[in-house]
């Protein structure tokens, strides 16, 4: 996909947070975008706020069933799929040895499972080319104690696109990730409230800010827009913090519920 007027965009997680700022972006940029979230009310609000052409659509990203509904209605209602990007995710920070074994397989059924069934489900519907992008993480690379689950399913998010780039590339559909650091969302709010928490994850970023979403809308039009000739990669987009450390979450989340 080489412009935007006229073509047709999904954004799975647009409700709020990253999903939003893509979903705005491409709006902008003249895509018809359809915003896609569980949380049906959030996605309809944001829809409505960004004005027509956009609609929402509720989806549970982790059933089969209600993805594939999703683009079924994409195609009868617009007729064409040009380009997907699921921003779907979950975390759930505990030691390994405290995890219960169901916070682990909710974390691997949204990042992991649920970035699958989007990707199959958005290649049978994409009758040309098209873009197809997974928000990764800096976990996918960057290990953080009491993230196991987290950091295995943004890990796997990483190859599913490098499989599914060599699957699909010969029908034209580019499949990429984009790896965010440390983004301001309301999401982050829990872990900003920790003392010391902010300022551990800026010195280990060495452009010295946090990210914004608008930082990765901005990879998501680049990636989308602009590069017919990149697929199977995983953009790091975070201030240069995989060339250092991740800061010990769960060390400062259990001496903040001591005190």
């Amino acid at each position: 996909m080489t412009g935007f007027i006229g073509a047709v965009s999904v954004v799975i997680g647009g409700a709020s947070g990253i999903g939003a700022a893509i979903a705005e972006r491409f709006a902008k940029e003249g895509a018809t975008v359809v915003v896609a979230d569980i949380d049906d009310d959030g996605a309809t609000a944001r829809a409505t706020a960004m004005g027509a052409p956009a609609w929402a659509h509720a989806v549970q990203v982790t059933a089969e069933s209600s993805v594939g509904r999703l683009f079924d209605e994409v195609a009868a209602k617009e007729g064409r799929l040009d380009c997907v990007i699921n921003c779907a995710g979950v975390n759930s920070v505990a030691a390994i040895t405290d995890m219960d074994a169901a916070d682990w397989q909710r974390v691997v059924d949204v990042s992991l499972t649920g970035a699958f069934l989007v990707v199959k489900q958005a290649a049978l519907h994409m009758t040309g080319t098209g873009s197809i992008i997974t928000i990764g993480s800096l976990n996918a690379r960057q290990p953080a104690a009491g993230m196991s689950a987290y950091c295995a399913a943004k890990a796997g998010v990483s190859m599913l696109t490098e499989v599914a780039a060599l699957e699909l590339g010969p029908r034209g559909i580019r499949v990429n990730a984009i790896s965010p650091g440390l983004v301001d969302t309301p999401l982050v709010g829990p872990l900003f409230a920790i003392p010391g928490m902010q300022a551990e994850f800026l010195d280990n970023t060495p452009l010295g800010r946090i990210g914004t979403p608008d930082d990765i809308a901005d990879a998501a039009l680049f990636l989308s827009a602009s590069q017919s000739w990149i697929t199977g990669e995983t953009l790091n987009v975070n201030g240069g913090a995989h060339t250092r450390r991740y800061p010990d979450v769960l060390t400062s989340l259990q001496r903040s519920a001591a005190r």
